[in-house]
């Protein structure tokens, strides 16, 4: 299983395979300037959004705890071992631009693509992190409330925009590998000092 660089690398992975699967779509002929991008908050609270014109972002605007993992403590077997975290990621899939035609025909066809790539295996999934090789990362599409949408794009700045909203989990993190481990204690030592005190 991966560290903790794994959060960025499962965001990168979906836009990376988006990207590599729109170029040879026949979508790509009618609308060859689109690009798939890995986007952080700041870049979307920008006011001058001209840089993502045409442009489908993928926004990382939640991460939790996986519900079904949450008691999870320990490595079975390996009691001495740190405990692992089971993480779901949600993100924010949208497109920037000003034709609807565009905008709708593109997201129709980003969630016919997830939804028939639900599984980020190896071969989807950049190295950006130290994947195990029968890892891989599950793509589901969730349902956000009308408020909870638009409490999100309040806190970002920008106007609403039609956006898809997916999960990546279960995204599980070694704690042990991403801890450097203390040094261990190899002796102890006093000094005494002209009042008699220790120190």
């Amino acid at each position: 299983m991966a560290d903790y660089t794994a959060i960025y690398s499962v965001g990168n992975s979906l836009a990376q395979y988006l990207g590599n699967s729109y170029v040879p779509s026949p979508l790509h002929a009618q609308y060859p300037s689109v690009k798939f991008q890995l986007v952080s908050s700041a870049q979307i609270a920008e006011e001058d959004q001209t840089s993502l014109d045409q442009v489908v972002t993928v926004f990382l605007h939640r991460i939790t705890l996986d519900e079904n993992f949450r008691s999870a403590r320990r490595i079975p077997d390996e009691p001495t071992k740190k405990a692992l975290l089971y993480l779901d990621l949600h993100y924010l899939i949208t497109y920037w631009g000003t034709d609807p035609q565009a905008e709708q025909t593109i997201l129709g066809w980003t969630m016919q693509q997830l939804q028939s790539a639900a599984i980020l295996d190896s071969s989807i999934l950049t190295p950006a992190a130290t994947w195990d090789p029968n890892e891989s990362v599950q793509i589901v599409p969730t349902d956000l409330s009308l408020e909870d949408i638009l409490r999100i794009w309040d806190a970002l700045g920008p106007k609403y925009r039609l956006s898809l909203c997916y999960i990546a989990r279960v995204v599980r993190i070694d704690v042990s590998r991403s801890v450097a481990p203390e040094p261990l204690v190899v002796a102890s030592r006093l000094q005494f000092v002209g009042d008699g005190a220790a120190s």
